[in-house]
């Protein structure tokens, strides 16, 4: 608007309610498909309550809809693909914090794969546990602890890997 450019809304990432961080849009339709049409490579962090014994991992569970009229999601046979990769920062008492890469794109899925795995996300009110959800409570956390930390991807014209990243963190 500032330049007077004629652009519109065109995401091309986006995030979970209540998860932060990066999200990328594209001010026209020809960038919106020639971004569209690459790899985008994302990363998370996310705070665990709980966290998995391995330092590094995949976590590859199949994630469909639950019955309508829900809008979440579970881990079922006969849903599609979904496969996480993931490896921990640091790990503090019940607490761990995760880089998380989702291979996939569904709904939910970091969410769904953390709490599958039996380390939802800290503050998440729907995927986690009791026990998490109390330990949320009791800290004052409504939100659940996810972040958009950064998208990598090739520039639209010059094909430049282009980086960015949150200043926010969890």
């Amino acid at each position: 608007e500032k330049t007077g450019q004629n652009c519109a809304f065109h995401p091309l990432t986006r995030l979970d309610r209540d998860t932060f961080g990066v999200v990328l849009l594209a001010k026209n339709p020809y960038i919106s498909a020639r971004l569209q049409a690459e790899q985008m490579q994302k990363t998370y962090h996310a705070i665990t309550f709980g966290g998995p014994i391995a330092d590094s991992g995949i976590i590859d569970a199949p994630i469909a809809r639950k019955p309508l009229p829900s809008l979440l999601r579970e881990i079922r046979n006969d849903g599609k693909p979904s496969v996480t990769e993931y490896r921990v920062l640091e790990r503090k008492e019940k607490l761990c914090k995760l880089e998380l890469h989702p291979i996939t794109g569904r709904t939910h899925q970091l969410r769904v794969h953390c709490a599958y795995k039996g380390f939802p996300i800290v503050g998440d009110p729907q995927y986690g546990t009791a026990e998490s959800k109390t330990f949320s409570e009791n800290l004052g956390i409504t939100t659940q602890l996810l972040c958009a930390k950064s998208l990598r991807f090739p520039h639209p014209i010059t094909k430049a890997m282009m980086e960015l990243h949150s200043k926010l963190d969890v």
